[in-house]
């Protein structure tokens, strides 16, 4: 079960790098900041690859019941805002900052979890429960003090990176809370492909996206057209490597893997575009990290 792990998250690794780079390309070096046609280009050339591959027998999606697939549709429209604020917090804030915020994801996950699915508990019961856990603390410090040390503080990219997060975080609830259905993650991605696609299509146009991007001023340059291919062919890649890597190994390897892939992305980043690092500014990411490391190794010893 194990021995293909390493070459799979290795490779998962290099897909996770690869899609953030070239998405951050388009967005900020580009600066095609248009999230309805862009989110909507990925998930398009996604749900295509994945119908192709349907078809070919290389996947197996099942998605005959009209139950399931309605049952899904809130979780669907979670991933829209998921993708749509993580597009827009994406061309505003750099990398590092982007997937600290983005870890806290988990902390909204936790909370969820606690009010709708465990207990009705207080509000300092809330809180106190969540503070007890280390790892939960140190991801809401290191993305509550972001923007207080942030030198390229910028309102609108943090905005809407806590959409993202928030809507981030109830769609890992409401996908543990679907365990039982009969929608396996493929089933559940093909949905998400063509609910998305429809949304982003419709909403192209009362966006402004749609006429703006007609003056965009490289849209006729072929770096522009690779990085969006290469952006949607990545998505659609990492997409089916996060599945085999849930599916073939423990989840604890899989947070292992997806921490690494995260740590590998970050750091990278640093080199390729501009940003202020300062000592406190360093602190909230190694402390955001060593919060996601107390989430694997609770994860690996169970406790």
């Amino acid at each position: 079960m194990y021995s293909r792990g390493p070459a799979v998250g290795l490779t998962y690794s290099c897909f996770y790098l690869a899609f953030y780079l070239t998405n951050k390309y388009v967005l900020s070096i580009l600066k095609f900041t248009y999230p309805t046609l862009f989110q909507g280009w990925q998930t398009l050339v996604g749900g295509i690859l994945l119908h192709i591959c349907w078809k070919l027998g290389w996947v197996e999606i099942n998605c005959s019941s009209r139950a399931d697939i309605v049952s899904w549709l809130p979780a669907s429209a979670f991933f829209v805002g998921i993708i749509y604020a993580g597009s827009r917090a994406l061309s505003r804030l750099p990398i590092p900052i982007f997937l600290t915020l983005h870890n806290a994801s988990d902390v909204v996950a936790y909370v969820v979890q606690r009010i709708f699915f465990r207990e009705q508990s207080s509000y300092m019961r809330l809180c106190s429960i969540s503070f007890l856990s280390p790892s939960v603390t140190l991801l809401v410090i290191s993305a509550g003090s972001l923007p207080i040390h942030d030198k390229q503080f910028d309102v609108d990219g943090y905005f809407w990176a806590i959409i993202h997060l928030v809507c981030s975080g109830c769609y890992k609830v409401f996908q543990k809370s679907h365990k039982s259905s009969l929608l396996s993650d493929l089933d559940q991605q093909y949905i998400n492909y063509f609910f998305s696609i429809l949304l982003l299509a419709l909403a192209s146009h009362p966006t402004g996206d749609l006429i703006s991007a007609l003056e965009f001023p490289f849209l006729y340059f072929h770096t522009f057209h690779s990085g969006c291919c290469a952006s949607g062919i990545f998505g659609f890649l990492l997409m089916l490597l996060s599945v085999k890597l849930r599916s073939s190994l423990s989840s604890a390897l899989h947070l292992s893997w997806s921490f690494f892939a995260k740590v590998l992305t970050a750091v990278l980043s640093l080199f390729l575009f501009d940003m202020i690092v300062n000592v406190p500014l360093a602190l909230c990411f190694l402390t955001c990290a060593l919060g996601e490391a107390l989430l694997v190794y609770t994860e690996r010893t169970g406790a």
